[in-house]
């Protein structure tokens, strides 16, 4: 039987594929419509994919002790999320993944803070290393930070809060519980922003934003059930992973051509995930064997 370990990293890498989907399909879909309008319809798709399992539950699922955590982080998400959307727009795909790959750093600080995690050596090392890859990926442009830049920053700080209230929820929320209401408070709240800067998307794009939803909807139902099965910190090195989809993606899609020094650091970033892992595998077996 596969150990709680070992699915929690499955579930965090498939996350991570279906999160660079997500923004390969919202970065086709913004060459037509804004932000705001490509936000609501990424979360009213992913509302529409998840809605005949509310109805199957007779709208159990939505039964929550914890709704004002729920909402909070909904009111949390959705500036993250139009701030790295409107970066995406602004920066190739694989330097907001980059950017984006300081949420590991952040999450752990917060998760040792508020959670009362143990942060092991070898963890906070694999951190290390992603953190020194990510800054080889950024050094041909870090003198030069744009908006988008800061843009991304302020995303990636905000959406590090949404995982630590995800982790807390998860507790005593399933994962799919925490995925409606969701996708129920950002479809509101997008909406309502939205009206004010109303552009109607012809049927290509539709079809990038369903893609896009459906993506999301992945994303993060694979997400929020890692973080039900180990702690938040462990998952996190993981997510540099995101860096090679965005490089695969970006050079097929985009045409955009990753340069020596993101190869370099994408090779930092797998040597801390690998000491990761093998560490990790080595204390579940030797508590297994001590049982």
């Amino acid at each position: 039987m596969i150990s709680n370990n070992k699915f929690a990293i499955f579930l965090i890498i498939t996350s991570v594929f279906f999160g660079t989907l997500m923004l390969t399909f919202l970065k086709l879909a913004q060459e037509e419509l804004n932000v705001y309008v490509a936000g609501f319809f990424r979360f009213l798709f992913g509302f529409i994919i998840i809605f005949p399992y509310i109805l199957k539950t007779k709208f159990t699922v939505f039964k929550t002790n914890h709704l004002k955590k729920h909402f909070l982080r909904a009111v949390l998400n959705l500036p993250s999320m139009l701030l790295f959307f409107s970066a995406l727009v602004m920066m190739p795909i694989e330097k907001v993944t980059a950017i984006s790959f300081i949420v590991p750093f952040i999450v752990t600080i917060l998760a040792v803070l508020f959670l009362g995690e143990k942060i092991f050596i070898y963890r906070s090392f694999a951190l290390v290393l992603g953190f020194v890859g990510m800054l080889i990926i950024l050094r041909p442009g870090i003198i030069d930070i744009s908006i988008g830049v800061y843009m991304a920053l302020a995303a990636s700080f905000m959406w590090s809060i949404v995982i630590i209230i995800t982790k807390t929820i998860a507790k005593d929320d399933s994962s799919i519980t925490i995925l409606t209401h969701g996708y129920t408070f950002m479809t509101i709240l997008s909406f309502i922003i939205a009206l004010f800067y109303w552009q109607t998307p012809g049927l290509q794009t539709l079809i990038y934003l369903f893609l896009a939803g459906f993506s999301g909807t992945m994303l993060h139902l694979c997400i929020n059930h890692a973080y039900k099965l180990v702690d938040v910190s462990m998952t996190q090195p993981y997510s540099f992973l995101s860096l090679v989809f965005a490089s695969i993606v970006g050079y097929f899609v985009f045409s955009e051509i990753p340069d020596l020094f993101t190869w370099i650091g994408a090779g930092v970033i797998f040597l801390g995930v690998f000491i990761m892992s093998y560490r990790e595998m080595k204390v579940k077996k030797k508590l297994l064997e001590n049982e």
